[in-house]
């Protein structure tokens, strides 16, 4: 046979109509016998028939197609999550397709227009730059990656990042340090989560420890900005000894900086990071962190995103915050005397 096999041939060799096959391979529930389904699916199997999605999207209005848009492809907390969604709507028969934004705001609206150009049935995002209102335009069911409070049109998935800092903090203060320096990240997009220095600041009043500037550093969400925000630390005359970094890439740059100033970890400095990707548990020593379970928001994105595409989901906004929980490794212990 010449060409791609079409709906007709499969009809031809089965010997039924092309209505008949469209509703078979659509799964339909208008009655189809048996054997004709049976035939059907005989002569799909014998012509490695592939259905057309683009003509069968024009019928459905449904592309089976969601995008997933992230800031950062190469930041190591993505990948669980994309697993985590991809997992659950592939059930459904529906297909994931990643788009980075690397930050840059053209890109991520152009994504956004991209989906709506292409007829994605939803989208999950971690917004960077497209507002609330611009994705109410789109028209396009979406669910909301982290917890945001410029969005209240939208579900939102994401780890209580609040309650992850204040556990973090907590452990160090009860191993005893009283002078706990902070490196928090940078966010780049329009609106910035307070989630962590919420914690921080909650930390601070359930403790009663003097509020001091010059124990927090605030850099750029990357491995670099946490070696720069330890060396600052470092450089006070009386140095924090102990550090809570606001994710693990930032505290493993700061393990990196406290190694090169020559202290060990833990008995002269302990660190605590958040999310635990894979490489928190490889450092030297091991690094404590507040895991966040990754794999499970993106499930319940994916949980979300099916509710509303089949009419299952209330017409209010849902949140759901996901608890962090302490891993308890190597790099924190008491403070020396």
């Amino acid at each position: 046979m010449a060409g791609r096999p079409t709906i007709i041939d499969v009809a031809r060799v089965a010997g039924v109509s092309k209505s008949t096959v469209a509703r078979v391979l659509e799964g339909q529930n208008t009655p189809v016998r048996e054997e004709v389904r049976a035939r059907v699916w005989q002569a799909v199997t014998a012509l490695g028939y592939e259905r057309n999605a683009v003509a069968s999207s024009l019928r459905t209005d449904r592309t089976l197609m969601m995008m997933l848009a992230i800031p950062d492809i190469t930041n190591p907390f993505w990948p669980e999550v994309a697993r985590g969604l991809q997992d659950t709507v592939e059930r459904e028969g529906y297909s994931v397709v990643f788009a980075n934004s690397d930050w840059d705001a053209t890109r991520e609206e152009g994504f956004l227009r991209l989906a709506r150009r292409n007829r994605f049935d939803a989208i999950a995002i971690n917004p960077t730059c497209v507002t609330n209102a611009e994705l109410l335009a789109s028209g396009i069911p979406a669910v909301i990656l982290g917890l945001r409070d410029d969005f209240p049109d939208f579900d939102m998935v994401g780890s209580d990042s609040q309650q992850g800092t204040l556990i973090g903090l907590e452990h160090l203060y009860a191993l005893g340090h009283r002078r706990i320096g902070v490196i928090h990240g940078q966010y780049q997009s329009r609106v910035a989560s307070h989630a962590r220095r919420h914690g921080y600041e909650l930390f601070l009043q359930r403790t009663q420890l003097p509020r001091d500037s010059s124990l927090v550093a605030e850099v750029p969400f990357d491995l670099a900005g946490g070696y720069r925000g330890c060396q600052a630390l470092l450089s006070l005359a009386e140095r924090p000894t102990a550090i809570f970094a606001a994710n693990d890439i930032l505290a493993i740059g700061a393990m990196q900086a406290a190694h090169d100033a020559g202290l060990r970890i833990p008995d002269d400095l302990s660190i605590v990071g958040m999310d635990d990707i894979y490489s928190a548990a490889t450092t030297t020593p091991p690094l404590t962190t507040m895991a966040k379970d990754k794999y499970e928001i993106g499930r319940q994105t994916g949980l979300f995103l099916l509710d509303r595409l089949q009419g299952r989901a209330p017409k209010t906004a849902r949140r759901c915050a996901i608890p962090c929980r302490l891993v308890l490794r190597g790099s924190t212990a008491p403070p020396r005397q």
